[in-house]
C-alpha cells in the first residue's frame, strides 16, 4: 500500500499517523502551521481557510479556498495545500520573507485587527487575486467599492475583486472597512509570481487511496464502477464528496466511521454537459464551478448560487451531497424541483433516472439504495421564463433557511401555462406546491388569480415551530413569497 501523502507549501509529507477523520485544519496545526485557525469547526467563519490546487475553469489549475476544519486530509491524498505562511516569499538567508501582496495590502490598510481571522481571510483573498477573470472585470469608476458615495456596485471593487469570495470569513473585531479596502486594493499578479504560474500547469490527478488507522478506512477508488463495487460489499460506508455536511458531523457531534468513501473526483461524476433537450450536471461538480460553468444560462441556478451558504462552502460542496443528505431545508431541492430536475442513479447493475419530485420519501430518507450514488443531475430545456429563488432566513448570506421557495413559470398572453414551485422548509422533505401550481395554471396572470393563489400557498406542507421561525411565519412568508414575485413580474412588464 503507498502511504497517503500531500504536498503542503512546496513540502511533501505523509499523513501518517493521523487518523482518517483528522482534519487537514488538526494535520496543519500539528506541523507548526498555526496560521490555520478553528474558529467555529463548522465552516462558518472561515479562520481555517486555505488554498488548494485544483482543475480550473479557463485555466488548467485554479487556487481555490476551502475550509480547513471540515476537510480529512486523507481527501487531499496526492494534493497541493498552500497555507497563509506559504504564501510569502522566502529572502536570502538573515532576511526577512517578503510579504504577499494580500498580506502587504491588510498589514499597510489595518485590516489585521486582532489578527485571529487574518489568516483565513488572507487565503480566500489569495484565492480571489488569483482568479484569472478577475482584472477582466475592472471597474472603469476608480471609486466604486470605496466608500466616497460614487460607487456604483459596493461589492465589486475597481480591480474586479468579488467581495463574495470572503463571504465565509468572519472578523469579530468588525473590522470589514479596512479588509474591503485592502481586497479592492490588490493589483494582478506579477509576471514571476510562482502561483500565478502554477495555473498553466495541471493539477495533481486524484489518486486511488485507501488510508487505514486502526479500525478506521479512508478509500478513494478511482472509477464509478470501483465506487459502487465498494458500497456493495459497504453497505455501511459514509460517502463524502466535499464534506461540508460530514466534516461537521465529525466535528460537533464526534461522529466517526469504519470506512469512508469518497467520490468527488471520480471523472463519471465530473462532466456537465448542455445537449438539446436538457443540461446534465454531474454530482460532484462543485457549486461554484457549476455556477462559473454555466455562466448564468440557468437564471434560477443563478439566483440560487450567491445564497448558498458562503464561497468557501460552494468551493467544496455538490448538488450530489446537497440532495443525498436529504436534507429539508436544502437550499439546491426547491430550485430543482421548480427546474423539474431528475437524478440518476447509478449502481452496480445499472442506471435508473428518477424524478427530484418522487425522489424523497420521508426526513432524510429517499428511493436511492445504499449500493447506488447519484451520478448526475437532469434539467430539462426549454427553461421556464419567470424564475425566481425566495429564500427566507436570519442573515442576508451564509445562513441557513427557515423557508426557501423557487419559481417556474411560463406566461404566455398573460396566461399561466405551466407553473412549477418548490418549497423547502416546510414539510419533513422538499415538496413541490401541486395544489398552488393547478390554482395558477391556465389563469390570467393577475393580482386576483395571484391574491387566491397565494392563499393556497400559504396552506401548502406542514410547516412547524422551531428555534428559527413559528410555523404561522413559515406560512405567511410562503404566501408573500407568490406576492413579492407578481410584484416585480409587473415591475419588469412596467418597465
Amino acid at each position: 500500500m503507498v502511504a497517503a501523502r500531500i504536498t503542503v507549501n512546496g513540502n511533501e509529507a505523509t499523513i501518517a499517523p493521523s487518523a482518517p477523520h483528522t482534519t487537514v485544519l488538526d494535520f496543519l496545526r500539528e506541523r507548526g502551521l498555526t496560521g490555520t485557525k478553528e474558529g467555529c469547526a463548522e465552516g462558518e467563519c472561515g479562520a481555517c481557510s486555505v488554498l488548494v490546487a485544483r482543475p480550473g475553469v479557463s485555466k488548467p489549475t485554479d487556487w481555490v479556498a476551502v475550509n480547513a476544519c471540515l476537510v480529512p486530509v486523507a481527501a487531499l491524498d496526492g494534493q497541493e495545500v498552500v497555507t497563509s505562511e506559504g504564501l510569502a516569499t522566502a529572502g536570502a538567508p538573515g532576511t526577512p520573507a517578503a510579504l504577499h501582496p494580500v498580506q502587504e495590502e491588510m498589514a499597510v490598510r489595518g485590516g489585521s485587527q486582532c489578527g485571529y481571522c487574518t489568516p483565513g481571510f488572507i487565503c480566500s483573498m489569495a484565492s480571489e487575486y488569483y482568479r484569472p477573470d478577475r482584472c477582466a472585470h475592472t471597474h472603469s469608476d476608480t471609486n466604486a467599492g470605496s466608500g466616497s458615495g460614487g460607487e456604483t456596485d459596493p461589492e465589486h471593487g475597481p480591480n474586479g475583486f468579488d467581495l463574495h469570495a470572503l463571504s465565509g470569513n468572519l472578523c469579530r473585531c468588525t473590522g470589514y472597512r479596512p479588509i474591503r479596502d485592502a481586497a479592492f486594493a490588490v493589483g494582478s499578479p506579477a509576471e514571476d509570481d510562482v502561483l500565478a504560474q502554477r495555473r498553466e500547469q495541471s493539477p495533481p490527478e486524484p489518486v486511488a487511496t485507501a488510508y487505514a488507522h486502526g479500525d478506521s478506512v479512508f478509500l478513494r477508488p478511482s472509477t464509478l464502477p470501483e465506487a459502487l463495487r465498494l458500497l456493495r460489499e459497504r453497505p455501511e460506508a459514509v460517502v463524502v464528496a466535499g464534506s461540508t455536511d460530514w466534516g461537521v458531523e465529525v466535528n460537533i457531534r464526534s461522529r466517526r466511521a469504519n470506512c469512508v468513501v469518497a467520490v468527488d473526483r471520480l471523472p463519471e461524476l465530473r462532466d456537465l454537459r448542455v445537449e438539446s433537450d436538457h443540461v446534465e450536471i454531474g454530482a460532484a461538480q462543485t457549486l461554484t464551478e457549476i455556477e462559473r460553468r454555466l455562466d448564468g444560462s440557468v437564471p434560477l441556478l443563478a439566483e440560487l448560487f450567491p445564497q448558498f451558504a458562503s464561497r468557501l462552502i460552494r468551493n467544496s460542496a455538490t448538488l450530489g451531497g446537497n440532495l443525498g443528505t436529504g436534507s429539508p431545508i436544502g437550499d439546491s431541492p426547491p430550485v430543482l424541483l421548480a427546474l423539474e430536475a431528475s437524478l440518476v442513479l447509478a449502481g452496480a447493475d445499472g442506471e435508473r433516472e428518477v424524478p427530484l419530485a418522487d425522489y424523497f420519501t420521508g426526513y432524510r430518507q429517499s428511493v436511492r439504495r445504499p449500493d447506488e450514488l447519484i451520478r448526475a443531475v437532469r434539467i430539462p430545456l426549454p427553461l421556464s421564463r419567470v424564475t425566481a429563488f425566495h429564500k427566507i432566513a436570519k442573515r442576508r448570506f451564509d445562513d441557513i433557511s427557515s423557508v426557501a421557495v423557487a419559481f417556474a413559470l411560463d406566461i404566455e398572453g398573460g396566461i399561466v401555462r405551466k407553473a412549477r414551485i418548490g418549497l423547502g422548509g416546510v414539510a419533513a422533505t422538499p415538496i413541490r406546491a401541486l395544489a398552488t401550481e393547478a390554482a395558477l395554471e391556465g389563469k390570467p396572470w393577475v393580482a386576483e388569480t395571484v391574491e387566491a393563489a397565494s392563499r393556497v400557498l400559504r396552506a401548502q406542507g406542514t410547516p412547524m415551530d422551531d428555534h428559527r421561525a413559528s410555523a404561522g411565519y413559515r406560512s405567511a412568508m410562503l404566501g408573500q413569497s407568490l406576492l413579492k414575485l407578481y410584484a416585480r413580474t409587473t415591475e419588469a412588464v412596467s418597465s
